[in-house]
């Protein structure tokens, strides 16, 4: 048997928020069986960490669709159980992942990573932004300014729209085609910028085999690299995003923009905790 955790993780109270599974002592399974247990989890991610030292492990991520290289969410729950558990200490740590190192940091009550931008083309052209809207079943006349693709590990299409169009939109099916980015694209961010940097973000992974997102540390990255692009963020100035409103599932982000890396943060709360059967 397998010993995990559940969390929620961006939320700011038990139940919201997006939900993880932290798999112990199972990273060296079988992709098949790893891929097996994220599916019987159902959760948008499935970690299997393994401790290397005091400040330090790897982990590997698997969405129901099959391994990523990086994640937010699945960062700051996979730190936050293993600090919790006693395999992490001190209130800085280093994550190894397929998108490379990821710091995070603990800071009560919230926990915050730090990544390296590595993908920023844009503006994308209208025709390409079209095709983005038109399979969120939205239009033209919804978009509210320049679009990007952004990630730190994963990347993502960040398109700005009103904020009725942000509830408006619909789950998308399949992805449009993109310009080729150096990591793998993850989705669609489709958001409103209002007053203050509060941003009103859903997010569809529909390659990934989740239609929905309820809170995305990744895309969350993504959209300061975007906004910083579109001269509406400076070195220091920070975001909050509210995702996963029209989930039932409510979500909060903070993010900034810290020189040459970009921060996101939140609140993670323990769930449940038991075993699960090996293949």
């Amino acid at each position: 048997m397998l010993s995990y955790d559940i969390v929620d993780v961006f939320a700011e109270t038990p139940f919201a928020g997006n939900q993880l599974a932290v798999v112990h002592a199972a990273a060296d399974l079988p992709d098949a069986d790893l891929l097996a247990i994220a599916r019987e989890f159902g959760f948008s991610e499935t970690t299997f960490p393994t401790p290397v030292d005091e400040g330090r492990y790897r982990t590997r991520i698997f969405t129901p669709g099959g391994e990523i290289p990086f994640a937010g969410h699945p960062t700051l729950g996979t730190a936050w159980v293993l600090r919790e558990r006693g395999l992490l200490v001190g209130e800085e740590v280093v994550q190894e992942c397929g998108a490379g190192d990821i710091g995070v940091r603990f800071e009560d009550p919230y926990v915050e990573l730090a990544a390296v931008p590595r993908d920023r083309v844009g503006p994308l052209d209208d025709e390409t932004v079209n095709a983005v809207l038109a399979a969120l079943g939205l239009g033209a006349a919804d978009r509210d300014g320049d679009a990007w693709l952004a990630g730190t590990g994963l990347t993502f299409a960040h398109v700005p729209v009103t904020d009725e169009a942000v509830t408006r939109a619909r789950i998308a099916t399949t992805m449009p085609t993109l310009p080729e980015t150096g990591d793998p694209v993850g989705g669609i961010d489709v958001y409103a910028l209002g007053a203050g940097n509060e941003v009103h973000a859903r997010v569809f992974v529909p390659d990934l085999a989740v239609p929905e997102d309820a809170a995305t540390g990744s895309s969350a990255a993504g959209l300061g690299i975007a906004l910083q692009a579109r001269g509406l963020l400076g070195d220091g100035d920070s975001y909050a995003i509210s995702q996963g409103l029209e989930m039932g599932r409510s979500s909060r982000l903070l993010g900034r923009i810290d020189g040459d890396r970009i921060r996101v943060a939140g609140q993670v709360h323990h769930i449940a905790r038991g075993e699960i059967r090996e293949l």
